[in-house]
């Protein structure tokens, strides 16, 4: 990331009260940006953004994506420069259950903020956010790249695939393409499976893990031999911002972008709670639950070479760097320590860190 470009930088982020808004909120302003964010209330409890009282580093909104009309009046009065689009419905196992809102929310609310910043105007950058399960799945060993098909079979992955298209769509028709000169840069971008300390969702690996190793429960798993390309949360993000620069300067970066780990970082979910359970330490284990679940893909993996060539942007941290960060945060946590202190050197050294993975 170019230094220096962030500060004062009117920035909107919506789903700012979730996971990664959280942190994206805050190393934004690491990184002096003025930060305004727009959501629902945090969807979990507890909630990083509530624990640390992330509604005092912004200008915080409460709203859905689905409101047009609330939109438009809150890009009017922040007038951002560059918007990060995160809200959606980012469960797999819940799109099951409620199909129609994880299209109306992924799908319709995509469309409504991209829409606010045609009819408003005045941004030069726009980031969407959707997710590495917008390929269609072939069950390939190799990583999947930009140019490949994109689909899904369960309602959260398809809904992040047509939420590709209409990030296309809008680039065609409003926005400027990558072979135009000028305009507003609006590029997607498909993260791996993003770990870290301060996700409180339910059905995900590492939540349930900590979850279960704090009440010295077997952390119970469906699917131990599914592979996914791990990544810290810090990793994505640190795409994004390195996007959002390179958009701001050039729509020739208005396209779809991978941002992954190492091939390294790809492993089976055994792996992966195997070396949480022995950094947690306390007997933590875990088991492979048989039966009937619901569809996930056995193997998912992405290929970065695009965003390592014409980005400059690569991993910084190893799989055990980002498990150690991870458990780090979530005994803090148990511990009743000071989470604000804890986050904000994470962000730090990473921001401080060396290029390559360590």
């Amino acid at each position: 990331m170019a230094p220096g470009f962030w500060a004062g930088k009117r920035v909107l982020v919506t789903g700012h009260t979730g996971f990664k808004g959280s942190w994206l909120v805050l190393m934004l302003r690491t990184l002096g940006a003025e930060v305004s964010g727009y959501s629902l209330p945090a969807p979990t409890t507890p909630a990083m953004f509530d624990l640390l009282g992330i509604e005092r580093a912004c200008q915080h909104t409460i709203g859905d994506v689905r409101d047009l009309d609330r939109l438009m009046s809150v890009v009017g009065d922040v007038r951002p420069e560059v918007v990060f689009h995160m809200a959606a419905q980012p469960l797999v196992r819940d799109s099951y259950a409620i199909p129609v809102e994880t299209y109306d929310v992924n799908v319709m609310g995509t469309v409504k903020v991209l829409e606010a910043c045609r009819l408003v105007g005045g941004v030069k950058a726009i980031v969407a956010i959707t997710t590495d399960k917008c390929y269609e799945n072939v069950g390939s060993l190799w990583g999947y790249r930009e140019p490949d098909r994109l689909g899904g079979a369960d309602p959260y992955s398809n809904s992040k695939a047509c939420a590709e298209l209409v990030v296309d769509a809008y680039r065609q028709s409003y926005f400027s393409r990558a072979d135009q000169a000028d305009g507003v840069g609006l590029a997607s971008v498909r993260a791996g499976n993003v770990i870290g300390g301060g996700d409180f969702a339910k059905d995900r690996v590492v939540p349930d893990a900590v979850t279960a190793f704090a009440n010295q429960q077997v952390l119970k798993i469906r699917y131990p031999d599914a592979i996914r390309p791990w990544q810290h949360v810090l990793e994505p993000l640190g795409g994004y911002l390195t996007l959002a620069e390179h958009l701001y300067a050039s729509p020739a970066f208005a396209e779809g972008w991978n941002f992954g780990p190492d091939i390294e970082a790809a492993v089976p979910v055994a792996n992966l709670v195997t070396r949480l359970s022995e950094l947690w330490g306390g007997g933590a284990a875990w088991e492979h639950v048989g039966g009937q679940h619901l569809h996930e893909a056995a193997i998912l993996k992405l290929d970065i070479t695009k965003a390592a060539s014409r980005l400059g942007w690569r991993p910084k941290l190893s799989l055990q760097a980002t498990l150690g960060l991870t458990v780090e945060w979530y005994l803090a946590h148990a511990r009743g320590d000071d989470l604000v202190s804890l986050t904000q050197r994470q962000i730090d050294d990473y921001l401080r860190a060396p290029g390559a993975a360590n």
